[in-house]
């Protein structure tokens, strides 16, 4: 038997909606407390450097990359969307993201001088603008865009309340309170103080603070040798830490090779990480145990979504990291399969239309076409940097 459509059901056909004009633009947003610190980092602003692309159809997409809010590198990836990038998107449709994508990594010039870095970051606003605009095409949230069916949300886990800079009285309060005001059930606290007793000291604090049920996760971005390393995790061990987020030297794949076989405590990557060949790497060497592609850092959502189904073929779990402070990341993990958790860190709340926003501890669905990245109005004016060429 044959089945066909009858006559004047037909499907109509997708408009050719063609980028006209690219726009960059810049905002850099004050972080909690006007000042935050991580054992590598100490940060006053969270740069938002990204693109608008506008079209002959009226729609606009927004992209953007998340940065520390250092003017001179944020200036050098806009500079890359406005002198590289811009020319190659005008006249392109908005529908062959994954043609344009392998268009500008493959341009000659940005290879000689990227293929990880300021050209990715570019990349990435420039991917994620595109998505954007094939979800408002389509009328849906990205997520449902990309196969998600579950409107019931996902966990959320709050790495604003562990700070390295706070005392450990404000630490503990942070996170106690978290958990009892706020309905988290889990919360990562920063380590990679020059003492690593004084690290195991705050973790356990907080564990006896937010008792068993909790997750704690901890990050030392990086900053750790493998000895001290080593001996943090011994401690991890006992204290039901959910994983050991990038303990060594971002790209020391041996080393965290090594500790993966000295420890229990699962070991989380890839914030740093700038290619699936990277992720390959670590997956290969059973380096990590969670996976944490960040779709600004990575090309964007294109390349992202090749390294969630890389971890996905090894039977390890996605933990994106959320340099797009979760707007982005929030569709991205309601719709593979192997993401079940969330990081929260609210700074750019104030910029969108429509914010990732939690309720007891879970993020809630976002309901509006598009891929959460189009800006308020007043956005530029509040935390606008004027950029000129």
């Amino acid at each position: 038997m044959i089945i066909q459509l009858q006559p004047g059901l037909a499907e109509t056909p997708i408009q050719p909606l063609k980028i006209t004009a690219v726009e960059p633009f810049l905002l850099h947003v004050p972080v909690t407390g006007n000042s935050v610190a991580d054992s590598m980092h100490h940060l006053t602003h969270w740069g938002v450097a990204g693109v608008v692309l506008r079209t002959d159809g009226g729609l606009c997409g927004y992209g953007y990359t998340g940065t520390h809010g250092h003017l001179g590198s944020d200036l050098l990836i806009t500079d890359c969307i406005a002198r590289v990038y811009a020319p190659l998107l005008l006249g392109e449709s908005i529908h062959h993201v994954n043609f344009v994508w392998r268009k500008l990594y493959h341009f000659p010039p940005s290879q000689w001088v990227g293929r990880a870095g300021i050209t990715q970051l570019a990349l990435a606003a420039v991917d994620i603008a595109l998505w954007d605009l094939k979800a408002k095409a389509a009328g849906l949230p990205l997520w449902r865009l990309l196969g998600g069916s579950s409107p019931q949300g996902i966990a959320a886990y709050n790495t604003d309340a562990g700070w390295l800079n706070l005392s450990l009285e404000d630490l503990v309060a942070n996170c106690r309170r978290s958990v009892e005001e706020h309905g988290f059930k889990a919360v990562k606290v920063k380590v990679g103080l020059p003492d690593p007793r004084r690290d195991i000291a705050r973790v356990e604090a907080i564990r006896h603070a937010v008792g068993s049920d909790i997750r704690i996760m901890v990050d030392a971005n990086g900053r750790c040798d493998l000895p001290a390393a080593l001996e943090l995790g011994r401690h991890f061990d006992d204290l039901d830490v959910t994983w050991f987020e990038e303990p060594l030297w971002y790209d020391d794949v041996e080393g965290h090779q090594r500790l993966a076989q000295s420890m229990r405590t699962p070991i989380a990557i890839g914030e740093q990480l700038y290619s699936l060949d990277a992720f390959a790497a670590f997956t290969r060497a059973n380096a990590t145990h969670y996976v944490q592609p960040d779709a600004t850092r990575l090309g964007g959502i294109t390349e992202w979504w090749q390294v969630a189904d890389l971890a996905r073929a090894h039977r390890l779990p996605v933990a994106p990291h959320i340099g797009d402070m979760m707007q982005i990341h929030l569709h991205l993990a309601l719709a593979h399969a192997s993401c079940s958790i969330l990081e929260y860190i609210p700074w750019t709340r104030d910029c969108f239309v429509e914010p990732a926003t939690i309720t007891d501890g879970q993020f809630v669905s976002p309901v509006m076409p598009g891929a959460g990245t189009t800006l308020r109005e007043d956005s530029m004016a509040r935390f606008g940097v004027r950029l000129a060429w």
